[in-house]
């Protein structure tokens, strides 16, 4: 991956500035947020929907959610690998753009830029979806795939979307910051994604990604404790930066990339380039 000075716009860079340099990832991060939502709202509809064929092939609701969560895994997994997400670093999520502000890998108007794609794209991607879908994506059954609390109520809820969050966060800290480890990122999000749906979605929904829930909110016009799917997230990202940046020093966080490409132009304040030492043998 080239360095910083290749390609990212400078800490005080102003918003026309950012916005004629960086335009195109922040329509990148809303497409991969539109991708990422068109899937689930077909999985949704697909495995849940009342009247589908999946509800007798597979009865056991655990099996079907299940497979939902490998589909919205392997559909992450996908997007981090797209050229689109190799170039914009394919956050799709807010609350990851926000915790690498606070990490100093990415520049106030960037980070503007990429929050606004990718709320822009979570609305765009259910809107596709409702245009591919007419009424099955608004049956009671999937209603848009909106998240909101379930098992444990609105303190169920934060504290899945909280734990969820830490740990996604912490685990791409540690392994994108490890030459061994970080072309592995990718799939050990899409596994983190898998679990999560199989086990949390009955709690929570499944988001940690306040753009995720905003979307579904519009269409569906339901707007549960919408606040939890804002502050867990976010808390438990900034948490796990904190932690990692308290053993390691801000210096161990190189990249705001998911999958660092090589041959790829990085828009942040990248270290990779001038990283010599082996962080894998970090104590």
């Amino acid at each position: 991956m080239q360095s910083a000075g290749a390609d990212a716009v400078g800490v005080s860079a102003g918003p026309m500035e950012a916005l004629r340099r960086h335009w195109f990832l922040y329509v990148y991060e809303g497409a991969e947020l539109a991708w990422f939502m068109v899937a689930a709202c077909v999985a949704t509809v697909v495995l849940f929907g009342a009247g589908s064929p999946v509800l007798h092939w597979v009865p056991n609701a655990a099996l079907r959610r299940l497979v939902m969560g490998a589909a919205m895994g392997g559909t992450a997994v996908l997007i981090i690998h797209s050229p689109m997400g190799k170039r914009s670093g394919a956050h799709f999520n807010p609350a990851i753009t926000l915790t690498y502000l606070w990490l100093g890998k990415i520049g106030v108007w960037d980070a503007v830029g990429y929050v606004c794609g990718q709320f822009a794209g979570g609305v765009a991607g259910v809107g596709v979806a409702a245009l591919m879908m007419g009424r099955l994506l608004a049956q009671p059954s999937v209603n848009y795939a909106v998240t909101v609390p379930g098992i444990g109520g609105t303190a169920g809820a934060f504290g899945a979307e909280l734990f969820m969050a830490a740990l996604l966060m912490g685990i791409v800290l540690w392994m994108t910051n490890r030459r061994r480890l970080a072309a592995y990122t990718s799939y050990a999000v899409g596994v983190l994604i898998t679990g999560y749906v199989f086990f949390f979605a009955p709690v929570s929904g499944f988001s940690i990604n306040p753009a995720r829930t905003v979307g579904p909110a519009v269409f569906a016009q339901m707007w549960t404790a919408e606040w939890v799917y804002f502050v867990a997230p976010l808390l438990g990202m900034f948490g796990a930066a904190a932690l990692y940046v308290s053993r390691f020093g801000i210096e161990g966080v190189l990249c705001a990339k998911l999958h660092a490409a090589p041959s790829v132009l990085c828009p942040y304040r990248c270290g990779v380039a001038e990283h010599v030492p082996d962080r894998d043998t970090a104590s």
